[in-house]
């Protein structure tokens, strides 16, 4: 019988890491059919989005700051992308693909296309269509992308604009891609970021929105400063938070929440970097982790905290440096300003009588002592080393001489948070999600120990379960992946990789159910639409399959490995044809 047959498919890890605004998901691929062109539109109904300003009740009293701040790029981190349409292209040469961003009828598109002549090979084909886009993200100081909506699923363009360049470029990640990435789903704990009252997901997909996915455009008064309700309602007499009069750990984290990054991010029980409010302390909410090896210079663009920790002034400072020593939360000196400000910053501590003539031809003194680096979490881009040293330069060197062959490949939590074996073990996980196959070793050994149910976390039964998988142990594995279905019968991770499970022991209409849910949940989950694709037409149900395909491309128009599916029927080692009557290729 069909469904007692063993079915191989591709067993996929959906675990992924936030970075600037580069969000992973499911591997995705994509139906290309035989004629020579296709032209996709994906436009979302309805007039043009709007957001709210709720800070303009603070310019009532506040004008100057108000004023000052809109010019940020906090405040400018996000909005309506017809406010921030920053039109152009560019030909992206490993793919063959043009781009384009540009304004047409009151609203902003991004198009692809790649003309036959460009694909002269069987693995690509020509390639047209356009998104309407509705949201911005990314001040400009660094770059920008784009937002765009299907059916409430809500994605980032595979394209940015860095302003460093001039030019627009390839997503980080995607620089030497040879197709059209996937869409990129927008999650809320990235948006916390960017924007402000952020909208919780909901159940089915972390990209799944009742409405737009945030409200107000850039970081608002309200991430730094809470609710403003009761002191609005008193006439400014009522209680709001001041950053700078809460205890030390409260008082950084309002602006850590956004500028550590870590090597592994790992979130309490429960808690969501979205939660966050000001007055809490960001290690109630997720612990950070860094390798022991980490070069010491200040490398990552969004991790500034990491350096500072390690720099020489918050070592002889201790508590009283802070990010608002140097940085005014409310304004940004002009270019002309830039060098003395911050000079006078430096020579705020640093009052020995020398400091007044040192270096006088040189008044930067980040030049020598916090020089600009490239990151190496995104592409494209320079960040300003908070590693603050007299030699910077020698200091990561010196560093990983000093450490050992065990220390290489340690974690060690950001800023002495509290991290147990759950929080230790999950981020060991992490890396081990990257191939990194010693970690996934720990990381076993550690989530090992833990209850696969609460208090551990729907995470922790995830993780488990797919160390269990590549371990070898399926049966173990699939109980984890059941045991995370209980409390979240929407997990990614589990759905995807329990079906693979299910489909190779001969348990086909349970993985047929799975997958069906998953692709229900975000059509561009295309490996896993794959699967559930290829088992329909291995059980002789090719119009639901070729169905299934035509829905996968409209989500993502140029995956080599869909393709071939539907030309030649190859999937996973395996074949079968769509049209039985087409000659095998």
């Amino acid at each position: 019988m069909p469904n007692e047959k063993k079915v191989r498919l591709n067993t996929v890890p959906t675990f992924r890491r936030v970075i600037a605004f580069a969000l992973i998901a499911i591997a995705a691929s994509v139906l290309y059919v035989d004629a020579p062109r296709v032209a996709v539109v994906h436009a979302t109904p309805g007039s043009r989005a709007t957001l709210e300003n709720p800070d303009a009740a603070c310019a009532a009293c506040h004008q100057t700051i108000y004023d000052k701040y809109r010019q940020t790029g906090m405040a400018r981190g996000s909005g309506v992308a017809m406010d921030g349409l920053i039109a152009g292209g560019f030909h992206h040469a490993p793919s063959g693909v043009d781009y384009r961003v540009f304004e047409r009828d009151g609203a902003a598109w991004m198009s692809y296309s790649r003309p036959a002549k460009a694909a002269p090979d069987t693995a690509r084909g020509a390639l047209e269509g356009e998104r309407r886009v509705e949201f911005y993200v990314g001040s400009g100081h660094r770059g920008r992308t784009y937002l765009f909506n299907e059916s409430g699923r809500w994605y980032e363009l595979p394209i940015n604009y860095y302003t460093r360049r001039a030019a627009w470029d390839m997503a980080p990640a995607f620089d030497n891609v040879t197709a059209m990435p996937a869409p990129l789903p927008v999650d809320p704990n990235c948006l916390h970021c960017h924007a402000t009252d952020v909208q919780a997901s909901l159940q089915d997909a972390r990209n799944h929105y009742a409405a737009a996915p945030f409200r107000q455009g850039g970081i608002g008064c309200s991430a730094c400063h809470g609710d403003p309700t009761r002191h609005l309602a008193d006439k400014g007499h009522g209680p709001i938070v001041n950053p700078g009069k809460l205890p030390v750990a409260e008082r950084d984290s309002a602006c850590i929440q956004c500028h550590l990054e870590g090597d592994a991010v790992v979130y309490r029980p429960g808690r969501s970097l979205a939660q966050f409010r000001p007055g809490d302390k960001l290690s109630d909410i997720a612990v950070y982790f860094v390798r022991a090896s980490e070069p010491g210079d200040g490398r990552r663009a969004t991790s500034q905290y990491e350096a500072l920790l390690r720099s020489a002034c918050k070592r002889a400072s201790g508590d009283k440096l802070t990010c608002t020593t140097c940085h005014d939360p409310h304004s940004a000196p002009s270019a002309a300003e830039r060098v003395s400000y911050f000079r006078a910053r430096c020579l705020a501590c640093h009052t020995e009588s020398a400091m007044a003539t040192h270096h006088s031809e040189q008044q930067d003194c980040a030049t020598c002592h916090m020089p600009t680096r490239k990151t190496v979490d995104i592409s494209h881009e320079q960040v300003t080393d908070h590693d603050i040293e007299a030699r910077p330069a020698s200091q990561g060197g010196l560093q990983l001489a000093t450490l050992g062959a065990n220390d290489m490949s340690k974690l060690v939590a950001v800023g002495g948070f509290e991290a147990g074996d759950r929080e230790t073990g999950l981020a060991y996980a992490q890396l081990a999600g990257h191939g990194d196959r010693a970690a996934a070793r720990t990381a076993l050994g550690l989530l090992s120990k833990l209850p696969a149910r609460a208090p551990a976390g729907v995470d922790v039964a995830v993780r488990l379960g797919y160390l269990e998988q590549i371990s070898g142990d399926a049966g173990k594995a699939a109980a984890s992946y059941k045991s995370a279905l209980e409390t979240d019968p929407w997990e990614p991770t589990a759905l995807a990789n329990l079906a693979v499970l299910d489909a190779g022991s001969g348990r086909v209409p349970e993985a047929i159910n799975l997958l069906q849910r998953l692709v229900d949940a975000d059509p561009s989950r295309t490996a896993a639409g794959l699967n559930l694709a290829f088992i329909e037409c291995s059980l002789d149900r090719r119009e639901k399959a070729a169905a299934l395909l035509e829905r996968l491309r409209r989500s993502n128009p140029d995956d080599p490995q869909l393709r071939r599916f539907a030309d030649t029927g190859e999937y996973a080692g395996q074949r079968c044809l769509l049209n039985p009557q087409l000659p095998k290729k």
